[in-house]
């Protein structure tokens, strides 16, 4: 079991280190030839198998049923099979011939470090919520070395801490993911569509897991948006 759940959070570690050498080492390499509608449709397709499992694993009752099967490995479960799907999304990505941009100078290295800004952003904000939790860890350690504010009472809710990026807006793990993908001086079309494909299903996920956190909750996430007005980009959305 503890085996089975650190393993998982390595695999969610690794997934994440692939993609960005993925998108920053692989994926800058322009492609030739033709812009490529059978890689673009392939990899749309290629990523909604990813989003899918999200979707089907976000479901209450899906939880539910493998929470009661296997009450301390259902996070771990989740972070394996995502991590292995994340990782297979960015090995399969097929290129797309083409740039979209390419900017030099002193706004490149403004992207530059807009493009470490979302790194750092994403993982502090990972951090911030409980990186083993996320992981899948802490729900195999003993009662006694947990924090003192958590507990596995599904009645239980603790207030969302509007402090850190989370007092910026509401989803800064998102915002941090827009900065990674789209803040870069060298756009290839194969970065492009990650970045567009990705970018949309995060858009398209905002409002279902806010409906899902409001009802789950207890009142808890409303109050929550009550003191975060902004969701996304702070004054915008």
């Amino acid at each position: 079991m503890r085996a089975f759940a650190w393993g998982g959070a390595a695999a969610f570690v690794a997934s994440l280190l692939y993609f960005l050498f993925s998108y920053d080492v692989t994926f800058v390499q322009t492609s030739e030839g033709t812009a490529g509608n059978g890689a673009m449709a392939w990899n749309s397709a290629l990523f909604s198998v990813f989003a899918l499992h999200h979707s089907v694993f976000a479901r209450t009752g899906i939880r539910a049923s493998i929470q009661r099967a296997m009450p301390t490995l259902e996070r771990s479960i989740y972070v394996w099979v995502a991590s292995v799907l994340f990782i297979l999304v960015c090995l399969l990505w097929r290129p797309v011939a083409g740039d979209a941009w390419k900017i030099y100078g002193a706004p490149a290295y403004l992207l530059r470090l807009l493009h470490v800004a979302g790194i750092v952003l994403a993982v502090s904000s990972a951090v911030a919520i409980d990186i083993w939790e996320l992981s899948g860890v802490k729900q195999i350690m003993p009662a006694g070395s947990q924090d003192p504010a958590y507990t596995d009472d599904p009645a239980y809710e603790s207030e969302f801490k509007a402090t850190g990026p989370y007092g910026l807006v509401r989803h800064p793990i998102y915002l941090g993911w827009f900065l990674i993908v789209f803040a870069v001086p060298h756009m290839t079309m194969t970065r492009l569509v990650f970045a567009g494909v990705s970018s949309l299903y995060v858009l398209i996920a905002i409002p279902f897991e806010e409906r899902s956190l409001v009802a789950s909750t207890a009142g808890a996430y409303e109050r929550y948006k009550q003191k975060v007005r902004f969701r996304l980009v702070p004054g915008i959305y």
